[in-house]
């Protein structure tokens, strides 16, 4: 980024970023002006730095959108109306960590989504949105089974095409927004991901299996694809002739065959194998805390930067990525960095 870290840097002599120009102060050799030229340069730009992240949070909002009212989408009206449903409870655990837990509880129906459980979904991510402390995030299912999907009960009650349709663009409306939130995500499964629950699986940024668990996309059995937006995201994770082998064949996948594939990105150790390996959850935390590791707005920035690439054209994921750097450039972690002297590991 610097031309030459070396130059014996001269008062009439500037450091040029984004059109910006900083005097940089007179200390030859030493990284402590590159310091002060950044935190000058943040100063000066901190009025533009603001205005820059609104429109960022602001474009953010506008994309986890999916449908409108002209498309039949009333987020308002499918929520009243998925509340008829009860059952169960989506639970969130935000911690000092940075990591919450989402755990979709259930065991009675094996984790199935009710009515308002969907709302629940919806609801808990919304508040992960707002969630400004937020590095990482497990999503699991209670009493050692991830989630079997929908309740059958709900099911056949909207079983009409309309409703169907309706309770379809809210659930990839919120596991959209899932995938979307600026944390990086693991789904811990144990016990039986299906349907729907396998669809979830695909909403997060990674996959750990235990052992003895399966994944499998069992719509074809139902008479159904995938409603939730999992074919979508399956393709983007193991292609799509595996994708369509898993949907054509319901295949039954275990932590071997979902290494093999990449749907997995690991395999819990089971119990009593590793002697202090502790619980699932404390596991798929410590695997998580690799990429969690570090401040927070470089953790999100890094997972904005990496959602840009994969969802928008290129020439808009280049600017979506300068504009994201820019709000890291000259921030506090960056300085701190720069005073420290790091060197990269």
């Amino acid at each position: 980024m610097w031309r030459n870290l070396e130059t014996k840097y001269t008062d009439a002599q500037w450091c040029r970023f984004n059109g910006d120009t900083t005097r940089l102060y007179k200390s030859p050799r030493s990284s402590s002006s590159m310091v002060l030229c950044a935190l000058n340069r943040q100063l000066l730009r901190s009025s533009s730095c603001c205005a820059l992240m609104a429109r960022l949070q602001t474009s953010s909002r506008r994309r986890c959108c999916l449908y409108s009212s002209t498309q039949g989408f009333n987020q308002e009206e499918i929520r009243q109306k998925l509340r008829v449903f009860p059952g169960g409870s989506v639970d969130l655990l935000k911690q000092d960590s940075g990591v919450a837990v989402l755990t979709i509880n259930n065991p009675t129906r094996m984790n199935a989504f009710s009515g308002s459980m969907m709302v629940d979904l919806e609801e808990k991510v919304s508040q992960l949105e707002n969630w400004t402390e937020g590095k990482g995030l497990v999503v699991r299912g209670a009493a050692e089974t991830f989630c079997s999907g929908s309740d059958l009960n709900a099911v056949r009650a909207i079983s009409s095409p309309q409703d169907g349709m309706k309770m379809c663009m809210f659930m990839q409306d919120a596991l959209t927004r899932l995938l979307r939130l600026p944390l990086v995500s693991v789904a811990l499964v144990e016990g039986r991901a299906l349907g729907g629950g396998a669809e979830l699986t695909t909403a997060c940024d990674f996959r750990l299996m235990a052992t003895g668990s399966v994944i499998q996309f069992v719509h074809k059995h139902m008479g159904l694809v995938p409603g939730w937006g999992g074919a979508a995201r399956l393709v983007h994770i193991v292609g799509s002739q595996n994708a369509l082998k898993l949907l054509g064949g319901a295949v039954k996948v275990d932590p071997e065959r979902g290494l093999d594939i990449g749907l997995a990105d690991g395999v819990l150790e089971a119990d009593g194998d590793t002697p202090g390996a502790g619980t699932p959850v404390q596991q798929a935390e410590d695997w998580l805390h690799r990429y969690t590791e570090g401040p927070v707005p470089v953790i999100q920035a890094v997972k904005k930067v990496v959602l840009a690439g994969r969802e928008l054209p290129l020439l808009e994921a280049l600017r979506t990525e300068k504009e994201v750097f820019g709000t890291v450039w000259g921030a506090p972690a960056n300085l701190q960095a720069l005073a420290s002297k790091s060197k990269h590991k």
